[in-house]
């Protein structure tokens, strides 16, 4: 019984320190923003940003100059930049795609959801399409040339759960059975 409770207390601590951690990776990094002055969709971002501890601090300047200087092909291009302890980021990235991207300390350039898809932070809507997180290794890097960080598809959600789930006896059944 002893060393069940402790089991238990041990494991509580030891989640609670990962949860601090990533936590505490947000609440330390500021988040510079440069965005159109009139932008609905990237003002809902920052809202995102904000409500998952980032500090952010927004510049209605646009983006396209900071794009560039940052490294971001026009083909990764979407309506708002951010810098973020060192790496840019385009577009409406999820913040735990950033968090874990802070947290991992990957050597690249950041992280983009290109254009602008229904569905991500700040795009929410009656729609939802699938995108992909792409991490952007060398600057100037192509859309093509990028490497997939994170994929979110919310119609694979819905596809798995309405596949009819098969008994286990025969799920792994290569018996043949002759009558």
């Amino acid at each position: 019984m002893k060393i069940r409770v402790n089991t238990l207390i041990v494991g509580s601590i030891m989640a609670f320190g990962l949860l601090s951690a990533a936590s505490q990776a947000a609440a330390t990094a500021t988040v510079e923003v440069y965005k159109s002055p009139t932008c609905g969709c990237c003002a809902k971002w920052v809202d995102h940003m904000r409500d998952h501890g980032f500090t952010v601090k927004t510049h209605d300047v646009g983006n396209k100059e900071i794009r560039k200087k940052s490294g971001i092909s026009d083909s990764l291009g979407s309506c708002h930049t951010a810098l973020v302890n060192g790496y840019a980021i385009e577009g409406h990235v999820p913040a735990p795609d950033i968090m874990r991207l802070l947290k991992e300390k990957p050597k690249a350039v950041g992280l983009a959801v290109p254009d602008m898809p229904h569905g991500t932070p700040g795009m929410e809507g009656a729609r939802s399409d699938p995108y992909n997180v792409l991490l952007i290794k060398e600057r100037n890097e192509e859309r093509k040339d990028t490497t997939i960080y994170n994929r979110y598809d919310p119609y694979a959600k819905k596809a798995e759960q309405s596949q009819p789930v098969k008994p286990e006896s025969e799920k792994n059944s290569s018996v043949m059975r002759l009558k």
